[in-house]
């Protein structure tokens, strides 16, 4: 099965000079849910925008559903839905009036059933009647949602969507989202909690600098870069790191209360039985330990830190 996005050597020069993206390939696939992470500024908003067809590339192709977007512009925008950062709505007009008003700007013909169903999923239906101005901050979020499905697209674009907004929102949003994908829709986000990435995706890309610097299966992702940790807390607190346990990279807490070792949990030989032989052997006695793994937020800021 062709990719629903296929983005070819995609690139983004303004005017001043600015290289807002560095030439990019990637490819995205029908029914899943991809994260973009990436620190303000990398070029996640960029890279969304030409492919929504609000910005044109300096160079590069992207294909949505098998459609040009510079080319065949109607017909690739018809199959993309796409909330934005930004809460842009008409303030004196009703929650029913704008989000039907949106369905019609694609051409799709009326559907009072469709409209209903999406704003009672965003728990919007008793607000349908409500002027925008008299609405909360996190309702017209709800609004911009609803609009970016109101003409039932494949490809649903969901850019810091939960920035700012309610508790309550993020776990209704994130369900409508689950339900999405499960109808087939393709779900592209950008997000600053990197937890709902690793909680949602299922592939993840990092962008920085204009460079997509990786895309990697979420599991694999976590696999391959994810680092476990023991930790021990101590009997009796140590001053430093006895030189029969220098071997093992450790690290000593502030307190001397407690030491870490870091290991590669893939590896067949991960050095914990060693240590704690050594451990025994040099007096050091401890009450307790525990196993941690990185989370991918501890990959996403190495792999940042790493490139600047």
């Amino acid at each position: 099965m062709p990719p629903i996005i296929e983005v070819r050597q995609l690139s983004k020069v303004y005017a001043s000079g600015f290289q807002a993206l560095k030439p990019l390939d990637l490819q995205i696939d029908k029914g899943e849910i991809f994260a973009l992470l990436g620190p303000n500024g990398a070029g996640k908003t960029t890279l969304i925008s030409i492919i929504c067809g609000i910005v044109n590339p300096s160079s590069g192709t992207v294909l949505a559903d098998g459609h040009d977007v510079v080319r065949d512009y109607r017909a690739a925008r018809a199959r993309i839905g796409l909330v934005p950062q930004e809460l842009t709505t008409d303030a004196f007009e009703t929650v029913w009036n704008t989000v039907s008003f949106s369905r019609g700007l694609f051409g799709k013909a009326p559907n009072p059933a469709h409209i209903e169903k999406v704003l009672r999923d965003l728990s919007l239906w008793s607000k349908k009647d409500n002027k925008l101005i008299t609405l909360s901050g996190g309702m017209k979020r709800r609004v911009m949602i609803a609009k970016a499905l109101s003409h039932e697209p494949q490809i649903l674009f969901l850019d810091e969507p939960t920035a700012g907004v309610d508790v309550e929102l993020r776990r209704d949003m994130w369900q409508m989202v689950r339900g999405l994908r499960e109808t087939g829709v393709t779900i592209i986000l950008t997000t600053h909690y990197i937890d709902e990435a690793e909680e949602m995706a299922d592939r993840i890309g990092v962008i920085n600098k204009g460079e997509l610097i990786l895309v990697e299966d979420k599991a694999e992702l976590m696999n391959k870069l994810g680092r476990k940790q023991l930790s021990l807390q101590l009997q009796h607190p140590l001053r430093a790191i006895p030189p029969a346990l220098q071997a093992y990279a450790l690290e000593l807490s502030a307190d001397g209360c407690q030491l870490v070792y870091s290991f590669d949990a893939q590896s067949e030989q991960t050095g914990i039985d060693g240590l704690l032989r050594r451990l025994a052997e040099a007096g050091v006695d401890f009450k307790d330990l525990k196993t941690s793994q990185s989370s991918l937020e501890d990959i996403f800021v190495n792999l940042v830190r790493e490139r600047a």
